[in-house]
């Protein structure tokens, strides 16, 4: 079944209110909040790189109250164990069971703060749960439940007492990007609303969790044509053989992509992706899942130079309307 006109412009109407929503409570910041909510509905993870009071955690408060979701924050230090993160099993002395606690882990967004500071043991606590919406305990599976959203923060300036994110785990983030500083204007609005500490407190639900579910099953039907899947991956092969990049897109990435294409395509009213969608997600998709090489980095070579070049080279086909 592939998604009709009629779905998509609902799925428009949607993807907008629900933009609308959480912009009043973190203000200017759209299409960073369409992203966000792009990889919630691809059921995929986003990582933050911020500096600190950029409006991260007033962005997952937001998406929690506008779906009708818990949220959970989950401060990493060097000291945190994995079992704070997922749970623990514990022995009840009366009933003479082992009951599970259930940690963190357990919301519809999980805001992972200074996901570098924890030690990589405590880091992979996230890697099945991420991948599989689950955890296993003890030989027992639990499930997270739909909606489930992982949004991990690192600081770029201050990196002293942090642990690099393997690869294997940023690969397992569907985007990577940043909230960012407010320009005046909305800095403005931002002060003269000062009194109010929990703006998302004062949010109503848009929808439910089950309807998010039931958005994220839709989008998986939008069609793709033959062509755009081509472009996507040579695209994250031209990645690959690029001579700055010691390490490309992967599939894991190119999957990815094409995922998160169903739905920006989707909140664009469309029941199909085009290549500008493609184009669109470049950088917030590939980024942070490229290795440069250490002589093409010194020389200036970023991840953005890389994926810009794949884009450059690789000629995108020519858009048609449905299929």
């Amino acid at each position: 079944m592939t998604m009709t006109p009629e779905q998509a412009a609902w799925f428009q109407g949607t993807f907008t209110r629900l933009v609308d929503n959480v912009d009043r409570a973190l203000m200017g910041k759209r299409e960073v909040i369409a992203l966000v909510l792009s990889s919630m509905l691809a059921e995929g993870h986003v990582l933050l790189e911020d500096a600190p009071g950029t409006g991260k955690t007033s962005l997952a408060k937001a998406l929690a109250a506008t779906v009708q979701g818990t949220s959970s924050r989950i401060q990493f230090t060097p000291d945190l164990l994995p079992s704070d993160v997922t749970g623990v099993t514990i022995y009840d002395q009366n009933t003479r069971t082992f009951e599970f606690h259930r940690g963190p882990v357990f919301a519809s967004i999980v805001l992972a703060d200074e996901i570098n500071r924890a030690s990589p043991k405590t880091q992979s606590a996230l890697l099945e749960v991420m991948e599989e919406s689950r955890i296993t305990i003890d030989g027992q599976p639990h499930e997270v439940g739909r909606p489930f959203l992982v949004i991990a923060t690192q600081n770029p300036i201050e990196q002293a007492g942090t642990y690099k994110l393997p690869e294997a785990q940023l690969d397992r983030f569907l985007i990577k990007t940043s909230i960012g500083y407010p320009d005046l204007a909305v800095a403005e609005r931002i002060l003269a609303g000062a009194a109010d500490r929990n703006p998302s407190a004062s949010l109503s639900a848009i929808i439910t969790t089950g309807a998010v579910a039931d958005m994220a099953d839709l989008a998986a039907t939008v069609h793709v044509e033959q062509a755009v899947l081509r472009y996507a991956a040579e695209l994250s092969q031209a990645t690959r053989a690029d001579a700055g990049a010691r390490l490309g897109v992967s599939v894991r990435g190119s999957l990815a992509m094409v995922r998160i294409a169903k739905v920006w395509a989707a909140a664009q009213g469309r029941h199909y992706v085009v290549p500008d969608d493609i184009k669109a997600l470049a950088g917030p998709v590939w980024t942070h899942r490229i290795v440069l090489d250490p002589e093409a980095e010194f020389s200036g070579t970023t991840a953005e130079t890389v994926v810009a070049r794949a884009l450059d080279a690789v000629a995108a086909p020519q858009s048609r309307s449905a299929a």
